[in-house]
């Protein structure tokens, strides 16, 4: 039935077999169960944890370390078999804890449906839980109710409906239960109540015509679960150069066993070899050090409102090339406050209550209109917070009259309440009757084009004048002229009478005025969006609303349409739009879930990395399918959050600019750890490759190597990728979206710096052997010792080589410092104590041996600090 809304409500009633006076039999309703299913959205299967576990294991690196492990206990060689196997199990453990914490979107969907609902069955009305409602079922409905199912109406009794989190339209809808065109979109469909909505007004009667997965909110379910997680920027360049390494591994390793083949080697000591390449090769720390770093920035995040849900999102953010955003609750304020009024006068012309507020003297004609506002009202305000409880734009009307000075409760003190109409969709106006003196004040309040039709006067400075014709179009014209920026109008008007049983309340009234209300822009996002252009970045309002309304939000915080026009979501649909056009428009209005979630989708087969943001049920699928999905925290739905990887705990747009700053100094400092493992894992390799190719013993161990990479490499590599970043990185544009983790530059800094490293352990080695006379462990603990702290020095060789070595952030970073000095006594504990000494094959050094080690260590710094300044 979910083309009910098209149909006259007795239609729908005879195709449900339904009679509404008695409702469905409990026999009847028994069976559609079974045929229907219960009124609940299933989850999402969950992943198992084996399969999370076994999604770790699918590297190439993992490949190449496991082919090393399997190769080390074939031939005999168990502590390098089980080192390598504790590798694997860090490595495994890290990514099985960061993606164990993807988000259950379909958990917070799921919420939404347990409920009860008030029915009739077999002529009585009984209380059920709402995931046993049926097709056919008559709901009872009132204010404060949060719909289970999607109904169509039968009756309705001065009814609305807050549908912002379905819809994305930021005021309750009207509803009446007339049928509809078949093209009526979504948010026009006002014979039809929402699973997931609330009632802000009203009563009313409906049959249920869809439920679990049939309603809207099961369809945007489906939206979710079609949704796929993309792999974020950092992830796919980490794999790139994973793939790379394992390649390069191949080869060298390949290449150096058939050289000490060649060379009639033992097979015993290419097997080593082999597997030290194997090691060497892979820089086993880089996952730790990224993980780590994301962590890091997740946490400074947290500390500038932005809660990150998946760890992969922190980098993601610094790749963002577009942002798609919601409006209500995002750009706005996601409540509505009085704009402009319009009083009477010879000339009716807009003016900013704000700016007759604050003239410190308010105009009569204003306070009677504002007085009247406030008495013909339903809502309540608090002064305390603000806000209110109610109809939004009846909270607004109370919040005008108290800037005024105006309280409703004094007002209704001074004239009591003796009569209400309550607000009617056929009419779509509403009145309340007052004591006042010796009469009846009748207040009025609704839709423009009804209170002025119904008003023979207009209010003046001096009295009141006839309302003629030609001053009714001026009327119309300027509620045409407020709707065109965007505003909400109501008019005000009001009548004494002797009786409050004399006439009808819409009769013979006098015209107050007009007021224009809006869901105000926050006022700090203009800057943000400033700030976004100035970074080359793309910002365009997607929203459920008007076009209208969208397009004034949009040209108050600087993102102005091209002819004040938007594309609407029935537009898109046609696909009649190129890549270019789509990136130039700033709206997109009248948009559904689906639209939203293949506007994302059309955006990232562009090449864009997309950030969308959002706040309602609505916005859920394309939050999933984003490259980056950020949710509201504050007035945001559970399932929004959910379905988000970075929660906005202020609902600030620009910690959204603040996460994006984050995120490219993470990956500049994740790019500079990875150079820097690299740089030392290419000195191991070079190492041991030049002493097979010369026919030399091994200058440093398998153990020693996975030693140095695991632990004396990782913590250097970690306090790089905690710098807090160039104060100009938000003034130049994103990355390209192909620009690899390690460029060129990035390449050849690396080959350059693994090249001083090695000649410097040889150097070592060579002094060790022709000056010192030293042979064995005794020959392998120098080389080892001296390439080990020139690792650790090496880190300086980080530092941009044009700036001053000793000004730099990194040298005065105390990270950088205590990584040094913790990974010296890990060294000296490596040396010293025997238990490790024994498992790393190392001797204690001499005083010579140190003075050796100490003075060559440095060495690598010293010359690629003289030498290098046009490797950047």
């Amino acid at each position: 039935m979910n083309e009910a809304f098209c149909h006259p409500a007795e239609v729908v009633l005879r195709d449900l077999d339904v009679d509404p006076e008695t409702g469905l039999s409990e026999t009847e309703a028994e069976r559609r169960l079974q045929v229907y299913g219960s009124n609940d959205i299933e989850a999402r299967a969950r992943t198992s944890p084996l399969k999370i576990i076994l999604h770790q294991l699918t590297s190439p690196v993992v490949y190449v370390l496991v082919g090393a492990c399997a190769l080390a206990f074939a031939f005999g060689l168990r502590i390098e078999g089980f080192a390598v196997i504790a590798v694997l199990l860090i490595n495994t453990l890290i990514g099985y804890w960061t993606e164990a914490k993807a988000v259950h979107s379909m958990e917070a969907l799921r919420s939404l449906g347990r409920r009860t609902a008030r029915v009739r069955r077999d002529g009585k009305t009984q209380l059920i839980e709402a995931v046993r409602l049926v097709p056919g079922d008559i709901i009872l409905v009132e204010a404060g109710d949060i719909l289970s199912a999607d109904l169509r109406l039968v009756s309705a009794s001065n009814l609305a409906a807050n549908e912002s989190t379905l819809t994305g339209e930021s005021v309750p809808v009207d509803k009446r239960i007339e049928a509809l065109p078949e093209q009526a979109r979504l948010a026009d469909r006002a014979n039809m109540l929402f699973k997931g909505s609330s009632i802000t007004r009203g009563t009313a009667i409906g049959a249920v015509v869809a439920t679990g997965h049939s309603t809207e909110l099961g369809k945007i379910s489906q939206l979710v679960l079609e949704a796929k997680l993309v792999r974020s920027p950092l992830e796919q360049r980490l794999a790139i150069v994973a793939s790379q390494l394992v390649w390069l591994t191949i080869g060298v390793a390949t290449l150096i066993v058939a050289i000490g083949i060649l060379r009639n080697a033992d097979p015993m000591l290419m097997v080593t070899t082999g597997i030290a390449l194997g090691v060497a090769a892979i820089p086993e720390g880089l996952p730790v050090v990224a993980t780590l770093a994301l962590a890091q920035g997740m946490w400074r995040m947290a500390k500038n409102n932005a809660l990150i849900e998946r760890l992969s999102a922190v980098e993601t953010f610094g790749s963002t090339t577009f942002i798609l955003t919601d409006k209500t609750g995002t750009l706005t304020e996601n409540r509505m406050v009085v704009d402009s009024v319009v009083l009477p006068s010879s000339d009716p012309e807009p003016q900013q209550l704000e700016g007759l507020v604050q003239a410190g003297s308010i105009d009569a004609a204003l306070e009677i209109m504002l007085e009247t506002g406030a008495l013909c009202n339903s809502s309540e305000f608090d002064t305390e917070t603000n806000d209110g409880v109610g109809d939004p734009m009846e909270i607004a009307l109370l919040r005008a009259a108290f800037q005024a000075g105006h309280l409703r409760s004094d007002l209704v003190r001074q004239q009591p309440l003796e009569k209400e109409y309550p607000f009617d969709a056929a009419v779509r106006m509403m009145a309340t009757v007052h004591s006042s003196g010796e009469g009846y004040l009748f207040a009025v309040k609704g839709a423009p084009e009804e209170v002025i039709e119904c008003c023979d006067t207009v209010r003046r400075d001096h009295g009141s004048n006839d309302l003629g014709a030609a001053d009714r179009l001026v009327w119309h014209g300027i509620v045409d002229k407020l709707a065109n920026q965007g505003l909400r109008v109501i008019a005000i008007a009001r009548k004494m009478a002797l009786s409050h049983e004399h006439g009808g309340p819409y009769e013979d009234l006098e015209l107050l005025g007009l007021v224009g209300l809006r869901d105000p822009a926050r006022a700090d996002v203009p800057d943000a969006i400033a700030a976004c252009k100035r970074a080359g970045i793309g910002v365009a309002i997607v929203t459920g609303d008007h076009a209208v309304t969208a397009v004034s939000i949009g040209d108050q915080i600087g993102l102005p349409s091209a002819n004040g026009e938007a594309i609407e979501g029935r537009m898109l649909a046609k696909g009649d739009y190129s890549s270019k056009a789509l990136k130039s428009t700033a709206v997109f209005a009248r948009v559904n879930p689906e639209e939203k979630l293949e506007l994302v989708r059309a955006f990232q087969d562009s090449g864009e990395i997309v950030a969308m943001t959002g706040d309602g049920v609505n916005d859920a699928p394309a939050l999933r399918q984003a490259d980056i999905g950020v949710a509201m925290g504050k007035k945001g739905t559970d399932v929004a959050r959910e379905a988000a990887a970075m929660v906005l705990l202020d609902d600030a747009f620009p910690t959204i600019v603040k996460a994006i700053r984050e995120g490219r100094i993470i990956f500049e400092n994740i790019r500079c750890a990875a150079a820097y493992l690299l740089s030392c894992n290419l000195a191991e390799v070079l190492i041991i490759g030049t002493a097979v190719t010369l026919g030399l013993p091994l200058p440093i161990l398998p153990l020693q190597i996975l030693f140095l990479n695991l632990v004396t490499d990782t913590f250097p590599a970690f306090a790089l990728a905690t710098a807090k970043g160039d104060a100009g990185v938000m003034d130049h544009p994103p990355r390209p979206t192909d620009e690899p983790l390690l460029g060129k530059a990035q390449w050849r800094r690396i080959i350059v710096h693994g090249v001083v490293m090695t000649a410097a352990t040889f150097m070592s080695m060579i002094l060790a052997r022709e000056w010192l006379q030293l042979e064995g462990e005794d020959l392998v603990a120098v080389t080892f010792l001296t390439l080990a702290f020139a690792q650790l020095w090496h880190v300086f060789n980080m530092v941009d080589p044009r700036q001053p070595l000793f000004r730099s952030q990194l040298v005065r970073s105390r990270w950088v410092w205590a990584s040094i000095l913790f990974c010296s006594f890990l060294l000296l504990m490596a040396v010293f104590v025997p238990a490790a000494s024994a498992i790393l094959s190392l001797n204690v050094p001499t005083l010579e041996m140190w003075a050796l080690i100490i003075g060559l260590s440095p060495l690598p710094v010293i010359v690629l600090r003289a030498t290098t300044h046009g490797l950047r």
